[in-house]
């Protein structure tokens, strides 16, 4: 089996709850991690603080998420840690290939993502279509930019 794609490290984090100024005194005032950004989707239901660890292509994102409604879905402060990301380094082919191999991939399809780069989920629950998916766990893949894949293929 030839998979078209590799994963190359850890893009992100993802940790939810329903007060994101609780996680940023934690995460920022105490851990000393800096906000890069913000991020809020009706769509998605979240509103949320992007913080930095590291720095360059090895930067990875810990994002600080808090829903808009609490009684409505995606349920992102329901678990405290709400999904990972992985930089793929070539997005289309993944989900093309996942997708053929019985991976189940949430809705929404690829679709700029918080950050602004190209991203899919997969789903936490497989089913009866797709026989595989995260076992409870969103995981979030993200195309990863050129400067990213240079570095990543430094290593090799």
């Amino acid at each position: 089996m030839s998979r078209p794609f590799r994963v190359l490290g850890i893009q992100q984090v993802a940790i939810g709850g329903p007060d994101k100024m609780k996680l940023r005194q934690l995460w920022v005032d105490l851990l000393g991690l800096e906000i890069t950004g913000n991020f809020v989707s009706e769509r998605e239901n979240v509103d949320e603080d992007i913080a930095a660890l590291g720095k360059g292509p090895f930067k990875v994102e810990v994002d600080l998420m808090q829903p808009l409604d609490p009684e409505k879905k995606p349920a992102v402060h329901t678990t405290p840690l709400n999904h990972i990301g992985l930089w793929i380094d070539d997005l289309p082919g993944a989900v093309k290939w996942l997708t053929a191999q019985g991976v189940r991939f949430a809705p929404g399809g690829i679709r700029k993502g918080a950050a602004g780069f190209d991203i899919a989920f997969l789903h936490p629950k497989a089913n009866d279509e797709f026989p595989i998916a995260g076992e409870g766990v969103l995981i979030e893949l993200v195309q990863a930019p050129p400067e990213v894949l240079e570095a990543f293929a430094k290593l090799q």
